[in-house]
């Protein structure tokens, strides 16, 4: 009775994975267009590059897609960046888009935004991640309502771009007086341990692809302040990744507070990301010898993606 009980239990788990898998396979988007039901489309925009062609890739919370235009830094330095920003973006999802990058391309630099170092997640939230990604049809399970006949045998092309690359643009304005946000302190915002560990595996996998992992904090006076610059400066250090505070450089990107937030601090406009882009531009170009693609045949398409960002910011 035993074995029998055993070789049923065998066979119900066989066939509950073959099921969730050919369920998952149905469901998962065949193309990262919005018709297909790409989930997080601007920052999936990604997959639609050609293989081998994006320099520096992005990483975080919605700071991150509100602050770095990289269609800034190609018009000023020519160099590629792509952001894989999400709205309240996890670190486990960091280390997803980490490692979907890396299948088909080999940025020098990745950046990782340090807000989302800050948001602490359950362990169990790292399962049902490891669990969803396995099976996307827990992810996708709403695609049942708009299944397209590709889904049942077609194969997976991913062919739309964003051109914007990642970057979420509004030149809405409300402003605030922050001035005194970033006032100097001695102690240090601690970091969940379990968020220091992402950090860690992440700048490891990045060593193993031959890319250098940068901590960059974007301005921000609702989520940033100098005890938390000191946390991820330690971390930084622990560690042995460079780190950037960019709220420490308001002479230099010149953020005007009444001017360059969509929301009294909390995230940047299309004015202040075009400062912060100029500055981070520069400064990667020539701290990280970054190329110059913009005479390149082969990035033709970026220079005709350029004039479509024109179109849509020329409004500002």
């Amino acid at each position: 009775m035993k074995i029998k009980y055993v070789v049923r239990s065998i066979l119900f788990v066989t066939g509950l994975m073959i099921s969730l898998s050919l369920a998952s396979w149905v469901v998962f988007p065949k193309n990262n267009s919005v018709e297909f039901g790409m989930s997080d489309v601007n920052a999936n925009g990604i997959l639609g590059e050609d293989d081998d062609t994006i320099d520096v890739l992005v990483l975080g919370d919605s700071l991150s897609y509100s602050s770095i235009s990289p269609m800034m830094m190609w018009k000023e330095e020519g160099f590629t960046a792509y952001v894989c920003g999400t709205s309240a973006q996890q670190l486990y999802e960091s280390m997803n888009f980490l490692k979907q990058a890396f299948v088909n391309q080999k940025p020098k630099i990745v950046i990782l935004e340090t807000n989302a170092i800050y948001r602490s997640f359950s362990p169990i939230k790292t399962i049902e991640n490891s669990f969803h990604r396995l099976f996307p049809v827990f992810q996708y399970h709403d695609r049942w309502k708009s299944i397209l006949p590709v889904d049942f045998g077609g194969s997976v092309e991913y062919t739309w771009r964003d051109d914007l690359k990642g970057f979420k643009y509004s030149n809405k304005i409300d402003g605030i007086n922050a001035q005194d946000y970033m006032r100097k302190s001695d102690q240090a915002a601690e970091i969940p341990e379990l968020n220091r560990q992402y950090v860690k595996d992440m700048a490891k996998l990045c060593e193993e692809n031959d890319a250098q992992m940068i901590l960059i904090s974007t301005p921000s006076s609702v989520n940033w302040n100098y005890k938390r610059h000191n946390g991820i400066r330690l971390l930084a250090e622990e560690y042995g990744l460079n780190y950037y505070d960019l709220n420490l450089l308001s002479e230099d990107i010149s953020i005007d507070w009444s001017r360059d937030t969509r929301d009294k601090g909390d995230h940047l406009n299309y004015f202040g990301a075009r400062k912060v882009s100029a500055y981070l531009g520069r400064f990667l170009k020539n701290e990280y010898a970054l190329p110059d693609h913009r005479q390149d045949k082969n990035y033709q398409s970026w220079n005709e993606a350029y004039i479509r960002y024109q179109q849509i910011t020329e409004q500002s």
